[in-house]
């Protein structure tokens, strides 16, 4: 058997936490930020995590899935 490779765009994406959950970054804060208020920039700064419905799949994408 040939082994699985890692999706080369979610392993730049997605990372582990301790308890297996996955972390991914909040969208729309890399450009047109001067129409964004302040409050709105400041919490896409922060962390998300992976809704459980698509965690399978990027689960898979990052070859964690067997």
């Amino acid at each position: 058997m040939p082994k699985i490779k890692t999706n080369s765009g979610a392993k730049k994406r997605f990372a582990l936490t301790g308890s297996g959950k996955i972390k991914r970054k909040h969208a729309f804060k890399s450009h047109i930020l001067t129409k964004k208020t302040k409050k709105q920039k400041r919490n896409l700064t922060h962390f998300g995590t992976v809704a459980k419905v698509d965690a399978g799949n990027v689960k898979e994408l990052l070859g964690l899935k067997s």
